[in-house]
């Protein structure tokens, strides 16, 4: 059937981009109360929306992009959701092209946050507000309450917030919305919350392959011992979904579930953009690029095919309390977990710096403790940490939370050194580790790195004894010049 022309200027918001996302997003406004113009390139996933749940709230059909900007009442509110890259620019160019001065363009899509940066730039030339924002919780998130992560101008914030906040998820009566900063901020926030959840769903998995392993388990039962920990402190949405996966029983086989699943785990992109991000601004973001780098190995299959006759040189260390095993384990998790998001953290710190943000750090952790994909407990601690010291330089140092790794520290270094012993690869679990090593060591051995620098490049090295800047004339009489 043909899609009326919608009545003019009476819908709050606009979605354009019926998929699954689209649509949810677009039901939510409408559940809460929003008059909402819905479009698509395609009529008939509209007409789709509109049959199936029309009854939900006041959805307004438009056929044409014309009719959806004429049925926005003023100042123009639409969202897009399509696929992030060029379908992004051409319909953020299609829409602008028929708004005023004044309207605003959200883009809730996963786009590159420098793509953000351009896109924002080039729209308020026009008169026009571009909004960049993150979207976090998936489909079902879309639909019931998300995590949302919008930059842009205050101007655009005042008009949008109030109803992004009604249908974000809300914790302790607080939404998981707020406004993050200008431009490119949103996106960014939204790239490093992915790439901590990297680091996070790898975690989980090299607890479980050590368990397995290690121990002997089935799924089934450390299922059950993830069940258990998300009765603790590691209480959160992803340890909640493994011991549901352990758990699932294939309908076809009558096997575990995970038993019959392929171990090539895909990526979309934000975990690359993350750690090239961190590369770029000098952040050791190690336990994501570890996450990253472990789901690439996983794919490369003639890689893996090759290295399975290499020498193990491995050691056949036995377990003899299995119990305390685990609970290293789970120690082991949690200092990993803390290391991953001071990482994730402190690149939003710089990275807000550098571009002039003013990211509110404590504000990130609110509103990541309902709707996306990394919401867990902990995230209060994190909100409390930066409550405490708004200027805190690293999470780890925050009183509890080095109160907290003093706890795991010694489980974690036996996980670390039994898998190195025993040839488990724990990628995430040991760089985390070696990080945390790292960071609170009173020197590190960059001064010989800096010496052979010096030789080779004559890039120059600072002493310890005086200030300035030096270079020895190593090809020379080995003496020293201050440059």
């Amino acid at each position: 059937m043909a899609i009326p022309t919608p009545a003019k200027a009476v819908a709050d918001i606009g979605v354009t981009g019926m998929a699954v996302m689209g649509s949810n997003l677009a039901r939510n406004l409408a559940r809460n109360g929003f008059k909402v113009a819905i479009h698509n390139r395609s009529a008939a996933k509209t007409e789709k929306v509109v049959k199936e749940h029309g009854d939900e709230g006041e959805f307004f059909p438009a056929e044409s992009m014309a009719d959806f900007v004429n049925a926005l009442s003023a100042p123009r509110v639409a969202i897009i959701m399509v696929k992030a890259g060029p379908a992004t620019d051409a319909v953020i160019d299609e829409l602008a092209s028929l708004m005023d001065p004044g309207d605003i363009i959200v883009d809730c899509g996963n786009s590159n946050w420098r793509d953000t940066v351009r896109r924002e730039a080039a729209i308020r030339e026009r008169g026009l507000h571009f909004v960049g924002s993150g979207v976090s919780g998936g489909e079902e998130g879309a639909l019931n309450g998300p995590s949302i992560m919008p930059g842009g101008t205050p101007e655009s914030y005042r008009r949008l917030g109030p109803m992004f906040e009604k249908i974000s998820a809300h914790v302790d009566g607080v939404p998981c919305c707020t406004h993050v900063g200008p431009d490119g901020a949103g996106h960014f926030v939204k790239m490093v919350h992915n790439g901590i959840e990297y680091a996070d769903m790898q975690l989980i998995a090299e607890a479980y392959d050590l368990m397995r392993k290690a121990l002997g388990m089935s799924a089934a039962e450390i299922g059950k011992v993830f069940e258990e920990w998300n009765r603790g402190e590691l209480d959160s949405y992803l340890i909640e979904i493994t011991a549901d996966v352990l758990q699932h029983v294939d309908p076809k086989t009558g096997k575990a579930f995970v038993d019959v699943v392929l171990d090539r785990a895909s990526q979309k992109g934000t975990g690359a953009w993350t750690v090239q991000n961190a590369a770029e601004v000098g952040v050791p973001t190690t336990g994501i690029a570890e996450a990253t780098f472990a789901r690439s190995l996983s794919g490369s299959v003639p890689e893996r095919q090759a290295g399975r006759g290499l020498p193990a040189g491995t050691e056949d260390v036995s377990v003899a309390d299995p119990a305390a095993f685990i609970e290293d384990v789970r120690r082991a998790l949690y200092a990993s977990k803390m290391v991953a998001y001071s990482q994730g953290f402190e690149l939003i710190r710089k990275a807000s710096e550098e571009n002039g943000w003013n990211v509110d750090l404590g504000a990130m952790a609110r509103i990541w403790r309902g709707g996306c994909i990394i919401r867990a407990v902990f995230l209060n601690r994190i909100t409390e940490a930066y409550e405490r010291d708004p200027k805190l330089p690293l999470l780890l140092a925050d009183p509890y939370f080095s109160g907290e790794i003093g706890k795991s520290v010694e489980s974690w270094r036996r996980i670390v050194s039994f898998s190195a012993l025993t040839g488990v690869p724990i990628p995430a679990f040991a760089s985390s580790l070696a990080y945390y090593d790292g960071v609170r060591a009173a020197e590190l051995p960059a001064n010989l790195i800096q010496g052979q620098r010096d030789f080779f490049g004559a890039h120059t090295y600072k002493r310890v004894d005086r200030e300035g800047t030096f270079h020895t004339l190593w090809s020379g009489d080995r003496s020293e010049i201050e440059e």
